[in-house]
């Protein structure tokens, strides 16, 4: 028994002296990340990128390898973003395997080295607005002074990133004459000092940077990073908020809480959902958000119109600072607010007599005699009655039937004293009399 322990032992020591090595190499492996830039270059990329440094810099990594594939993006998320890429002590390595064009351009000029595969693109980083128009002067010299920066930030040679955002510089070797943006291929890009080297995949990148055997940590976007990624588009920004004010206006003016109210909410939810995730809005504006909801419900309790107007523009405050660029969020919320208002008057005009809130609200029947809408007792007994004028109806006057003295006036016409008439029209205190057109009406 003692003899069987003792082989236990040994072999236990064995196994253990002969993977220990292994693990040991496994737990500090030299580690590298390799991060897609992807899509379009937006708000919500700005979180994942975020949270993939911050990983790098937890693990101790040796490198961070940008995998960029963009068509471009947005100036204001293109700047932010940089700003991630400048504050690493990580070298970043940008890797270009299709395109870089536009803000991606811009991100990969912030790289320490930036390597292309053959058929890789970079460049064209003109400032267009969302009009499809070229950017104002103003816009267009910020971007040329950033496009600088960036430059000089990895030590290459400006000229060459100015003239990927301004046509006017001639670069005709690169074919980039007057009126062409600079867009440079990896062969170009090499030869202009861009891109240090062209690869032709992600792994002899790791071989030519001496990473070859280092254990790659590629990251990924989770479910709700690319859903807050959708969301904070500037496109679908005013799409959703629209929704929502078209929605709010349709439940005010419905019967009981349906498909409109519940739309309303759910886009109004996903918008600070997705702003929240992507570390555009802070806590304080859901705090003032529902500030602005309660005072707007106070309103219905509360007289004078104070509450619902504060509370308006709380809601519109929360919503802009939710935003990361202001004047953007405030575009947004005039978009919605326009087709909210247009709606309205479409409701009103359309259906304004079917509508729940409309009819407490707005007087919708027409007080007429026919409707029963009198301002007094309505002698609809006189009705054909015969009587005579004692005084002329000018066209008003008096008659006398039966003893009793009525006022009354003429169909239009002057009528003489202690003539004979007819009542035609009785609506409420208003009778209206009529000569006889023949002897034999009078009876």
């Amino acid at each position: 028994m003692i003899k069987i322990i003792r082989r236990m032992l040994l072999l236990v020591l064995f196994v253990t002296a002969v993977t220990l090595p292994f693990i040991e190499t496994g737990a500090n492996a030299t580690k590298v990340y390799r991060v897609p830039v992807t899509d379009e270059v937006e708000k919500g990329l700005k979180a994942f990128l975020q949270r993939s440094f911050n990983e790098a810099e937890e693990a101790d990594a040796k490198a961070i390898y940008l995998d960029i594939d963009t068509p471009g993006g947005f100036v204001d998320a293109a700047q932010d973003i940089a700003k991630i890429l400048n504050g690493t002590e990580l070298p970043v390595i940008a890797f270009i395997n299709n395109r870089a064009l536009s803000a991606g351009a811009f991100l990969a000029l912030y790289a320490d080295d930036i390597y292309m595969t053959p058929s890789a693109t970079m460049g064209a980083a003109q400032v267009i607005e969302s009009s499809g128009n070229a950017a104002s002067d103003k816009a267009d010299s910020a971007w040329l002074a950033a496009m600088k920066s960036a430059a000089e930030s990895s030590g290459k040679d400006v000229k060459y990133a100015l003239a990927m955002a301004d046509s006017s510089i001639d670069l005709p070797d690169l074919n980039a004459g007057k009126g062409k943006l600079l867009t440079l291929t990896a062969s170009g890009a090499q030869s202009v000092g861009y891109s240090k080297q062209t690869v032709s995949s992600f792994e002899e990148l790791l071989k030519v940077t001496d990473n070859e055997n280092a254990q790659v940590i590629s990251t990924s976007e989770t479910f709700t990073e690319r859903i807050a990624r959708f969301i904070t588009s500037p496109i679908v920004v005013p799409i959703l908020l629209s929704i929502a004010g078209l929605g709010l206006v349709v439940e005010l003016y419905s019967p009981g809480f349906g498909v409109p109210g519940t739309m309303a909410i759910t886009s109004l939810m996903l918008f600070f959902y997705g702003h929240l995730v992507a570390g555009l809005a802070g806590y304080e504006s859901i705090i003032l958000f529902v500030l602005g909801i309660v005072l707007v419900i106070a309103e219905f309790f509360l007289p004078g119109g104070i509450a619902g107007i504060f509370g308006s523009f709380a809601i519109i405050g929360s919503i802009i600072m939710a935003g990361g660029n202001p004047m953007h969020m405030a575009v947004s919320v005039l978009i919605a607010l326009v087709i909210a208002l247009t709606g309205m008057v479409i409701i009103m005009k359309f259906f304004g007599k079917k509508l729940h809130l409309l009819n407490k609200v707005v007087l919708m029947d027409s007080t007429d005699t026919e409707s029963g809408y009198v301002s007094n007792i309505n002698r609809t007994e006189l009705l054909h009655r015969v009587a005579k004028t004692s005084t002329p109806l000018r066209p008003a006057g008096t008659i006398e039937l039966d003893g009793e003295r009525i006022d009354v006036v003429s169909e239009g016409s002057y009528i003489d004293r202690g003539k004979s008439v007819i009542i035609v029209k009785v609506e409420g205190s208003r009778i209206v009399v009529r000569e006889p057109e023949e002897k034999g009406e009078i009876k």
